[in-house]
């Protein structure tokens, strides 16, 4: 099948990497032009210069992938993209964007009688060798043209990938998936934590953690990272307490709040690494002062 790819950033350049090796015709367009020239000459891409020359290069109906940040990149490109398109053609957005979005763009998209597909991806810098978890939300015929593109992007034809519904779930699926990942992912920590501090055991945390990755009920690929790091750097020396959150954590939230769903574990995730990001904790400080105005509690000075 023939597509094309717009953003071949590390995620995107690995899908049409992917889609190359897969035998499918990708021609690839990214706004820094030595990154499209480069793919061309090492991996067989056929490059596009420009956004017009990425759609002529198509022959309809076209298939668009597009592989940009979420927000305004995504809600510029398509702004831009779409004029250039005719009915019957599809438009994907495989990035992180908010549903809400997803559901908007489509409805514009629809007007102009363009296909838009969301695809909610997972599977970061690993996916070029493992394979993608996609998580598609559009219209049954549009998915069903793409759906060569995206069995060979998933871990396997039949496995890793399903189209759940329509344009917004996808990325509303995907939304859910990372709030999950933030839950498991500070449980691993806290627990990796507590094990350090128990000292008198002197406790190796790098073997424990390659112990629980066979036949326990708490394994998986999140604990083979784990894994990972702490047989490369037992201590994590040379890396700072501060974790980011990319939004997904936060809409989560949000969305839990909006349905009246309880989900204090993906709550309490979040606001962990909000806590990561505090140089100076004036709440901290206040509440050591405060042990000392009730109780005559000592406080540390800095």
């Amino acid at each position: 099948m023939k597509a094309a790819m717009i953003g071949l950033g590390k995620m995107g350049a690995n899908m049409a990497r992917r889609l190359l090796m897969g035998g499918h015709e990708i021609i690839g367009y990214n706004r820094t032009a030595s990154v499209t020239r480069k793919m061309a000459v090492n991996d067989g891409l056929l490059p596009a210069y420009s956004l017009e020359e990425l759609v002529q290069n198509l022959s309809s109906p076209r298939a668009v992938w597009m592989m940009v940040p979420a927000g305004d990149p995504t809600g510029n490109t398509i702004k831009k993209i779409a004029p250039l398109l005719a009915p019957g053609d599809i438009l994907i957005d495989g990035g992180n964007s908010n549903y809400k979005d997803t559901v908007e763009r489509g409805a514009d998209l629809k007007e102009m009688g363009i296909h838009f597909i969301d695809v909610g991806t997972s599977g970061g810098i690993w996916g070029l060798k493992e394979g993608y978890s996609l998580m598609v939300g559009g219209e049954k015929k549009a998915v069903q043209a793409i759906t060569p593109l995206l069995k060979t992007l998933a871990p396997t034809p039949d496995l890793g990938w399903g189209h759940v519904g329509p344009v917004g779930s996808g990325h509303f699926v995907k939304m859910i998936h990372n709030g999950i990942e933030y839950g498991m992912m500070q449980a691993y920590a806290e627990g990796f934590e507590i094990l350090k501090a128990k000292e008198e055991f002197s406790l190796n945390l790098y073997q424990i953690s390659e112990i629980w990755r066979f036949g326990s009920v708490i394994r998986s690929w999140l604990l083979d990272l784990t894994a990972s790091a702490l047989g490369e750097n037992p201590n994590l020396e040379g890396i700072k307490g501060w974790v980011a959150d990319s939004g997904e954590g936060r809409w989560s939230v949000k969305e839990s709040i909006d349905l009246d769903i309880p989900a204090p574990v993906i709550t309490a995730a979040l606001q962990s690494r909000f806590v990561s990001r505090i140089e100076e904790n004036f709440a901290a400080k206040l509440l050591a002062a405060m042990r000392n105005q009730f109780g005559g509690h000592a406080f540390k000075k800095d």
